[in-house]
């Protein structure tokens, strides 16, 4: 089964674009005094994605899938243990390989696609969006978070199903009253969206205001959740 080594350039195989010193097959790699034209090189080269069996178990420390979901394109990773490490809204593919640097540097760096091993969120996510269920019955590894975003995103776990708070409150709850920017700098970098919901994060004034998959998704995803039975918002 092939693995994929994200740090320390590419590991095998042509990749395309100029690349500076010589490459596997062409001579012997390049010696200290250039490893900053390496560097230089890996930078710029493309992540090779490879794709290993829907039943695999093992062999890699982080699987991932993109999928293509009524509120964006969302990746879906999950770590050694099968906990969720990322649920987070991929517009292009610059955003991707973004995502899957951040995974290699803070999970492991062996990453491969290998969508049998996030179905189970998969589908979970795809219930939500139709409206099937309010909740994720998965274990979630904020490894990708800082630890004050941590904290923030602890805060979500009395934010239920139909319910907003707004950042303010959640500044308050931390004990830093004037972070309200900061809560909303650490909620648009959450890297699970959605199964930890901080679309349900609004202004004082309950305006919505930015949203990792863009403001209309943040709409929707209050929309599917707003009924008759919906709490209301906590103070702002």
């Amino acid at each position: 089964m092939t693995t994929h080594e994200t740090t320390g350039g590419p590991t095998e195989g042509p990749t395309e674009g100029p690349t500076e010193g010589p490459t596997r097959g062409q001579g012997p790699l390049p010696r200290t005094a250039d490893v900053e034209a390496r560097l230089r090189a890996d930078r710029g080269a493309p992540l090779r994605r490879p794709r290993v069996p829907v039943t695999a178990e093992d062999g890699a420390d982080v699987a991932f899938a993109v999928r293509e979901t009524e509120i964006g394109r969302v990746l879906l990773a999950v770590g050694p243990a099968g906990a969720l490490v990322a649920s987070t809204f991929v517009a292009d593919d610059v955003a991707l390989e973004r995502v899957l640097r951040r995974l290699a540097d803070a999970v492991s760096p062996r990453v491969v696609e290998a969508p049998g091993r996030t179905s189970a969120v998969a589908d979970q996510l795809a219930e939500y969006l139709a409206g099937e269920r309010r909740g994720f019955d998965v274990v979630v590894d904020l490894a990708l978070a800082t630890p004050f975003q941590r904290g923030v995103l602890e805060r979500l776990r009395g934010v239920g199903y139909g319910q907003r708070t707004t950042y303010g409150a959640i500044a308050r709850d931390l004990g830093r009253p004037s972070a309200s920017r900061a809560v909303g700098a650490a909620l648009g970098a959450n890297p699970v969206c959605v199964v930890v919901p901080c679309h349900r994060v609004v202004a004082g004034s309950g305006a919505l205001t930015g949203y990792a998959g863009g403001l209309e998704a943040k709409r929707r995803l209050l929309g599917l959740e707003r009924g008759p039975e919906a709490a209301p918002a906590s103070p702002a």
